[in-house]
C-alpha cells in the first residue's frame, strides 16, 4: 500500500478498521434520564477548569439506541454534569458505558467521548421503566421511573437533550507525556421528538473501583424523563488547549 493511501484511512487496524467512516444517525433513541442532587465537593473534584459549576446536579442516563447508522442497536449509560463555559450553559460528559465496541472506539478516537465498555440495559418491568448498568458481574446503577405517567412537552424534552456538551480529549504521546489535552464542545442536531414523559423516579448507585459512579452520591432526585427521539451528533470543536496554558 502506498503512502498516500495510508493517509486516507480512518482508523486501525488498517484493513479492518474498528469503526466505519460514517456520520451516525440515531433512530428511535430512547432515554431514561434522572437528574439528582449531589455533593458540591465531589463535583469540584472531577469537573475540569475552565468549566464552572452552578448547582450540584448530575444527570444519570440510560440510552437504548434503536438503530444507528454503521453500528446497529446498542445501549449506553453514564453521567453528565451541568456546567457553564464562558457564560454558556451546557453539560460536562463525565462517564459513559457501552455494550458496543465499534461505537466505543469511534467515540473515543473520532470524538472525545469518555466511553468504555459496560453492560447497560433499559426495559419495562411491571409498570416501571428500568435502567441498569453492570460492570462485569457486579451491578453499579439501578434507575426506576413510573412508566409514562405524565406526558412531557416535546419542546422541553428537546431542550433537555440538545444542550451543548463538553468533554476532555486526552491523548498520550509515545513517551507518556500528553500529546493532546483539550476541552472540546459538541451538540445534538436534527432532533425529532417522538414521545416524552415524566414521572416519579428512584436511583441507586453502588461503589465500584472501575466504575466509580457512586463517587457522585445521590442526595435527592430532582426530576426524571423518558424520551424517544431521532437525532444526529455534530463533530467536536476544541474550545480550550491545556498544553498551551
Amino acid at each position: 500500500m502506498e503512502q498516500h493511501d495510508i493517509g486516507r484511512r480512518l482508523a486501525t487496524p488498517l484493513m479492518n478498521p474498528a469503526y466505519p467512516p460514517v456520520v451516525p444517525r440515531f433512530t428511535d433513541r430512547e432515554y431514561l434520564t434522572i437528574v439528582y442532587r449531589t455533593d458540591r465537593d465531589a463535583l469540584r473534584a472531577v469537573v475540569p477548569e475552565p468549566l464552572e459549576i452552578d448547582e450540584p446536579l448530575v444527570r444519570f442516563e440510560v440510552m437504548r439506541m434503536g438503530d444507528v447508522t454503521g453500528y446497529g442497536p446498542y445501549t449506553e449509560a453514564g453521567q453528565a454534569i451541568p456546567v457553564r463555559h464562558r457564560g454558556e450553559r451546557g453539560e460536562y460528559l463525565h462517564a459513559m458505558y457501552l455494550d458496543n465496541f465499534p461505537a466505543t472506539a469511534s467515540g473515543r478516537e473520532a470524538g472525545a467521548y469518555p466511553k468504555t465498555i459496560g453492560a447497560p440495559a433499559l426495559y419495562v418491568d411491571h409498570g416501571a421503566l428500568v435502567g441498569v448498568l453492570d460492570h462485569g458481574t457486579l451491578r453499579v446503577a439501578t434507575a426506576t421511573m413510573g412508566y409514562k405517567h405524565h406526558e412531557l412537552d416535546p419542546d422541553e424534552a428537546a431542550a433537555q437533550i440538545t444542550v451543548p456538551t463538553f468533554m476532555l480529549k486526552l491523548v498520550p504521546g509515545y513517551d507518556g507525556t500528553p500529546r493532546t489535552a483539550q476541552l472540546v464542545r459538541t451538540e445534538i442536531s436534527d432532533v425529532v421528538v417522538k414521545g416524552a414523559w415524566t414521572g416519579p423516579a428512584r436511583l441507586q448507585l453502588f461503589a465500584h473501583v472501575l466504575a466509580p459512579l457512586a463517587d457522585l452520591p445521590v442526595r435527592e432526585v430532582v426530576s426524571a424523563s423518558h424520551v424517544v427521539t431521532d437525532l444526529t451528533l455534530s463533530p467536536v470543536t476544541p474550545v480550550h488547549d491545556y498544553l498551551a496554558h
